[in-house]
């Protein structure tokens, strides 16, 4: 991993908004929506984070198999590569690269344990063909900085350590997000205190300023945040399940 984050990979990555809101036209030929495509980012990355309490990994493995997903889909279309087929092989690689290997017939057991339906019960040499075209789509760079060790320090710094297990559960929401793939990881991290600060009733206008924080960049992280908690209080299963029934159609 690289000594710091502005000479890592992870940081010549990051993307604008609009590069990572595509549906590439395989999708698009199936009717897919934006709205369809974040849903079901949005589903897979529940769906990794619930083999991941199968297979007893860390939140870091979560974090980082959610990103290698996210950045498969600013390149690639889910009619190519089949997010359920995906998610897990991301779980996978992600299990390797944070030196906290899972393996694949394990991920394969449980995968199986999940779904009734054949299409998504696949194999291990699934998981290993996939894994090379994840691979690919990654460019071979595997290297992701996540906020959770910036938020750790700041609070830490700051004295505000009781702010810590409501920022932790904003910051685990925001990998429901693309946010990962646009920001800095502090700046993430900032964004998280900021809103429980807010909630908590805690001025931290001063920290802030010493901080000399780009205000505007932690506000539009904040509103994106909370822009997705009032979007989550309409959005059912079966939205989800219409955008997943979209990927399903034969072209």
């Amino acid at each position: 991993m690289a000594a710091n984050f502005w000479a890592s990979s992870h940081y010549k990555q990051l993307l604008e908004q609009e590069e990572v809101d595509v549906v590439h036209s395989p999708d698009k030929e199936k009717g897919f929506t934006l709205e369809d495509f974040k849903l079901i980012k949005m589903q897979m990355s529940n769906y990794i984070a619930k083999l991941a309490q199968y297979v007893k990994v860390r939140q870091r493995v979560v974090a980082t198999a959610i990103t290698y997903m996210r950045r498969v889909y600013t390149r690639k279309s889910m009619t190519e590569y089949e997010p359920h087929l995906v998610a897990p092989t991301c779980l996978y690689l992600a299990s390797k690269a944070e030196e906290s290997t899972v393996q694949a017939r394990l991920l394969v057991f449980y995968i199986k344990k999940q779904y009734n339906d054949e299409k998504y019960r696949y194999e291990i040499k699934d998981i290993l063909e996939m894994e090379m075209k994840v691979l690919e789509a990654l460019n071979y760079y595997l290297v992701v900085y996540h906020p959770y060790r910036p938020l750790s320090q700041l609070l830490q710094d700051a004295g505000m350590t009781e702010l810590t297990q409501l920022s932790w559960g904003l910051l685990n929401d925001t990998y429901k997000m693309d946010v990962i793939l646009i920001y800095p990881p502090y700046m993430i991290a900032l964004a998280c205190i900021y809103i429980a600060s807010v909630l908590k009733e805690k001025d931290t206008t001063a920290w802030f300023e010493e901080l000399r924080a780009d205000m505007n960049v932690v506000k539009n992280i904040s509103m994106e945040l909370l822009d997705f908690y009032d979007s989550q209080k309409v959005t059912a299963d079966e939205r989800i399940g219409a955008a997943l029934h979209k990927l399903a159609l034969k072209p």
